[in-house]
């Protein structure tokens, strides 16, 4: 179905592999257009209860745009590619599915961009992340200006951005761009094993915090759409279900209605 992309779907896990490996699995027009294809089957498949975006091989995550693309583009054209990425980022920020980035090497540029663009993100010891892109006189264009800065803050963003410098897993760590650092040979197995933790949750109740924290603005309205989207789950089964479960101390069963 893809040529740039290998999918797998087990237990209601759906792996995505950039499957690129000669390329350092770099982002060109053809992996941007089947990451959309595959964005939307994410959405639209019920049996899909969560996914993982990995690259192949042990060297590279995603190292990066392909950068022969960007030579012949103008400024109309370079603004288009970067709403492009932005979209496609965007829907994968908002998707009510958990999404998770397995960093198994470089993250780079647009690949750093998309990890980002994850509900969040656990590293292999050897995956290095960075925004290079002022290296090629350009910047940040898939929203890793913003990304970066919110979840960093806005001093660390500056400087990291500014100078295009490279960090590795467990800067990434420190910093808060990775939530764990795992052995290679352990990242997916992990990564497996904490959306299995998830998706025996409530999904209306997943959905709601990822839309409540894409919502996060710390101010009063960010409170007040916490609260609104706290009371429509007083209006479903799943909640009905998992107070009953406590106090019945018992697994609640979800059914997501």
């Amino acid at each position: 179905m893809y040529t740039t992309l290998l999918t797998t779907l087990e237990e209601g896990i759906f792996t995505i592999t950039i499957n690129r490996p000669d390329k350092l699995n770099a982002l060109n027009s053809t992996v941007i257009d089947e990451l959309y294809t595959v964005v939307e089957e994410i959405y639209s498949n019920d049996a899909i209860k969560a996914a993982i975006i990995t690259g192949a091989g042990n060297k590279a995550f995603i190292a990066g745009a392909d950068i022969s693309e960007f030579i012949k583009k103008n400024d109309a054209a370079g603004e288009a590619l970067a709403k492009y990425g932005q979209t496609l980022f965007s829907k994968m920020e908002h998707c009510s599915k958990v999404i998770i980035a397995a960093v198994n090497g470089f993250a780079l540029g647009g690949g750093c961009e998309l990890a980002m663009a994850c509900h969040f993100i656990i590293a292999s010891s050897n995956a290095k992340f960075g925004q290079p892109e002022i290296n090629l006189g350009i910047i940040p264009g898939y929203g890793g200006t913003q990304r970066l800065t919110r979840l960093i803050n806005k001093n660390r963003a500056t400087e990291l951005i500014l100078t295009g410098r490279m960090i590795d897993a467990s800067e990434a760590l420190q910093l808060g761009i990775a939530n764990h650092v795992y052995e290679p040979e352990e990242l997916l197995p992990k990564a497996k094993e904490i959306l299995q933790t998830i998706i025996a949750k409530s999904p209306l109740a997943v959905e709601k915090i990822i839309d409540c924290i894409n919502h996060f603005d710390n101010t009063q309205e960010g409170y007040l759409y916490e609260a609104k989207r706290f009371g429509e789950c007083f209006g479903t089964a799943d909640m009905q279900e998992g107070a009953t479960a406590f106090l019945e101390k018992r697994k609640p069963v979800f059914k997501g209605k």
